[in-house]
């Protein structure tokens, strides 16, 4: 399905050349941008991949025919083709793989730098996520959230504040593999709690918080333990966590009329379905619940938004 708003559209890639659209955008954000090193072959094409990219699908929000937002995205088929997901280079996951149903790893999040001032290209991301979600049932969505740099205490209060008050439960959390730091990068930086709680400060810590960490916890995400620092991606990155069960109480009160609407929903004994059908429980079908979905992310731009069901393809080429 492709979401449009006016013109822009929400959707999966479909052909090499819009792969490689998505490449050069993560080469001009990551590397240009944000200082992540690249090989020599990358800064010959100008885009940045890596091993990871074979079998991951790409959501892309389009202006025109520019990409100008992106979300890799690895499922668990395409994990095992690939041998494991690319957040078990830095955090072990063991836990959410034993998990039932379907799950996805969502990464190199990044928005074209002249469509960032509304929010309008991340909020079409998260909607295209939601279909993703409804199609392919996926019960926990995850992936790493990332401050540029190598210093984590630049983030202290931010990165504190996400572990006394949202860490992942241990039946799922992550923690961190500070064994797989580069060369020279001290280890004792993984720690979270920086600062003891007397010292954090919550409206400080959301000052230093990206504004894709602050959407990740309106969304009801939890995260993993320990920060890892990427050295060679100039990132330091902690591990989120979205399990539909956990979707923020104002998000089910707005969806399903009460704020415990899906307190009885436990992944172990595979009650969780998709997004798509619990957030208007008990009304069927996951499109209609990915329509509220639309309203509420897209709000103002509500009146614009046309849901296009695919046409009939032979595949990405």
């Amino acid at each position: 399905m492709a979401i449009k708003v006016r013109d822009y559209e929400v959707r999966l890639t479909r052909t090499k050349e819009e792969r490689r659209q998505v490449r050069a955008l993560r080469y001009a954000v990551f590397v240009e941008e944000e200082g992540a090193s690249a090989t020599e072959e990358q800064k010959s094409l100008r885009e940045e991949y890596d091993a990871f990219d074979l079998f991951a699908e790409y959501m892309a929000v389009f202006h025109g025919d520019k990409i100008v937002g992106t979300y890799r995205i690895i499922d668990r088929d395409a994990a095992e083709k690939m041998g494991g997901f690319y957040t078990e280079s830095e955090f072990n996951i063991s836990k959410i793989k034993k998990a039932q149903g379907n799950i996805a790893e969502m990464s190199r999040a990044c928005v074209d730098a002249a469509y960032r001032e509304n929010g309008l290209v991340m909020r079409m991301l998260w909607l295209g996520l939601g279909e993703y979600i409804a199609k392919r049932q996926i019960a926990i969505l995850f992936g790493v959230a990332s401050w540029v740099g190598k210093n984590p205490v630049d983030s202290a209060q931010a990165i504190s504040y996400l572990y006394y008050n949202h860490l992942a439960p241990l039946s799922l959390r992550p923690t961190v593999l500070a064994e797989k730091f580069a060369d020279g990068v001290d280890q004792r930086l993984s720690r979270m709690n920086i600062l003891p709680p007397a010292f954090v400060d919550e409206d400080r810590a959301r000052r230093e918080m990206t504004p894709l960490i602050k959407g990740y916890l309106r969304l009801g995400a939890t995260f993993g333990k320990g920060v890892f620092v990427d050295a060679p991606f100039n990132s330091y990155d902690v591990f989120v966590m979205m399990q539909t069960k956990k979707i923020d109480a104002a998000y089910q009160k707005h969806f399903a009329g009460s704020e415990n609407a899906f307190e009885h929903l436990d992944i172990k004994d595979g009650a969780i379905k998709t997004l798509g059908k619990i957030v208007l429980f008990p009304v069927t079908g996951p499109y209609k619940a990915l329509r509220a979905f639309g309203s509420f992310l897209m709000r103002e731009d509500v009146g614009d938004i046309e849901y296009i069901e695919d046409a009939q393809t032979n595949g990405e080429e």
